[in-house]
């Protein structure tokens, strides 16, 4: 099926029928309707299995984490986000490749000095081992106000399952400077999407030597470029 816009913000649904100088015949469940070429904004193909009930549901735009956790999707080349976790702190994320991706980010605190942040970078390596599984490592690397070591973990994660439900886990392994911990903290964690702008998110880590998990869970809401999810 092809998705075409408009600039003035239209979406039709169907199929390009004809082609002339200076416009289409575009076939819609309501029949064909004669649209200009100057006024075609995109046009987008799209398979008949993106289609629900009429609608379509679009491809999940925050494939590549869970809530904090990464999964072991990656950003396409060229692709990128910005994202903000309790309003102060924001980071960026980059596909520098189809199978490496870096980000990054500070905290933004008011009235604390740049010196006084946090700064963060991580990147990750991944790829597509078959239709429904994927795979990737990368490590991510903190600056602590005041302190000269540098913190990180390093891990690995796997995802199982459609952009519309997947199980993701993984493990981590943190360090101070060149003293690694002996034990791995453990993360698993899903997604199932309800609807055409919600789903279930939920993410879970297990850590070395503490009695209790920590569990979270709660939902997405999202449309093609932007999601915003609520948890407890």
């Amino acid at each position: 099926m092809q998705i075409l816009i408009t600039k003035d913000g239209s979406a039709n649904i169907g199929r390009i029928v004809e082609i002339k100088e200076n416009e289409i015949q575009f076939e819609t469940d309501f029949g064909k309707v004669t649209i200009p070429i100057s006024k075609i904004e995109e046009i987008k193909e799209v398979p008949i299995s993106a289609f629900r009930d009429g609608k379509y549901w679009f491809p999940n735009p925050n494939a590549t984490r869970l809530y904090f956790a990464p999964t072991a999707r990656m950003l396409e080349q060229g692709e990128g986000y910005f994202s903000d976790y309790y309003l102060f702190f924001p980071g960026i994320a980059y596909g520098m490749t189809d199978n490496i991706t870096i980000g990054g980010g500070i905290s933004l605190f008011p009235g604390v000095d740049v010196n006084e942040q946090v700064f963060y970078f991580t990147s990750k390596v991944g790829l597509k081992a078959t239709k429904d599984l994927n795979i990737a490592a990368g490590i991510l690397l903190v600056k602590v106000p005041d302190e000269s070591s540098t913190v990180g973990i390093f891990y690995g994660v796997s995802t199982y399952g459609t952009s519309d439900g997947s199980i993701t886990a993984g493990f981590g392994y943190g360090f101070v400077d060149s003293d690694i911990a002996k034990k791995p903290m453990i993360m698993i964690g899903g997604e199932k999407r309800l609807s055409q702008r919600t789903a279930f998110v939920t993410e879970n880590w297990i850590f070395p030597e503490v009695d209790q998990p920590l569990i979270s869970y709660g939902f997405r809401f999202f449309g093609e470029r932007l999601s915003v999810d609520l948890a407890l």
